[in-house]
């Protein structure tokens, strides 16, 4: 991709609509769309890096109730022309054809490579990747085999749902609040570690992650660099590259942002 003056690339990721409770999602899924209009103008492109849903699983003939306001958002931005491209996350990886099919977005379901003004990119949701979280990754396994899918198909959709929304929110809320994630050290960062790694493989300019829950602007060996996108509970990141810079952002179009919210990433 050749970006032309003045327009610009746009990451986000964990927005995980659907937490910790109807009302404080809808607000979150209106500043979504907010940002979406705010940014289509300049946009080559949105790249949703996983974690849009709390939950998802397209049954059939059924997909999870609600969201039609960033679904709506999503649809016109593709009629417009402007290209969105998504990457399953570990709550949202159960995507079989409903968004390319109705809205004409590609899904993803593993890292890809990018080149964006002679920039390369390895960009994905970053669940599973590099070293430790051996629990998580047996547990993925079992998510993502295609007979663990089709029993849960056979379940009444009012009853997996509900199931799978009380394990998801039940791994991170704790008393009703959205914990805040904490940086100790570039060594203990699995996705950092992951990206040095990576680097004895292949050169890349840019390494662009979700799924941590805490904005990190890393330097790597070799001038890279590595961003996660922290999330949408707590700070309303995002990351945007003009075509010379990636840059590590927050959304705040309205005072709704508390302290706790806009409090500074992790920048080294």
């Amino acid at each position: 991709m050749d970006l032309k003056a003045g327009k610009k690339v746009f990451f986000v990721s964990d927005i995980h609509l659907g937490t910790p409770d109807f009302k404080s999602s809808r607000e979150r899924e209106i500043k979504l769309v907010q940002w979406f209009e705010h940014h289509e103008t300049q946009a080559a492109a949105f790249y949703i890096l996983g974690d849009l849903f709390d939950f998802w699983f397209e049954y059939s003939e059924v997909v999870p109730k609600g969201y039609v306001r960033i679904l709506g958002k999503l649809a016109d931005l593709r009629d417009k022309g402007i290209p969105v491209y998504f990457f399953t996350g570990n709550h949202d990886l159960w995507m079989f054809g409903y968004f390319e099919k109705e809205l004409d977005i590609p899904v993803y379901k593993a890292p890809q490579r990018l080149e964006i003004n002679n920039k390369k990119f390895l960009i994905g949701h970053g669940d599973g990747l590099g070293p430790e979280d051996h629990g998580f990754k047996r547990m993925k396994k079992i998510f993502t085999h295609p007979y663990c899918q089709k029993l849960f198909s056979f379940l009444h959709p009012d009853i997996g749902i509900k199931i799978a929304n009380f394990w998801s929110r039940r791994s991170r809320l704790s008393n009703g609040e959205i914990p805040l994630e904490t940086f100790n050290g570039k060594e203990n960062e699995w996705l950092y570690c992951y990206a040095d790694k990576k680097l004895e493989e292949e050169y890349f300019d840019y390494f662009i992650f979700g799924h941590r829950h805490l904005p990190l602007d890393l330097k790597v060996k070799n001038k890279s660099q590595y961003i996660n996108l922290g999330d949408w509970l707590n700070y309303y990141s995002y990351a945007e590259f003009d075509g010379e810079n990636l840059t590590l952002k927050y959304y705040t179009a309205d005072s709704a942002i508390s302290e706790r919210t806009a409090r500074q990433h992790i920048k080294i």
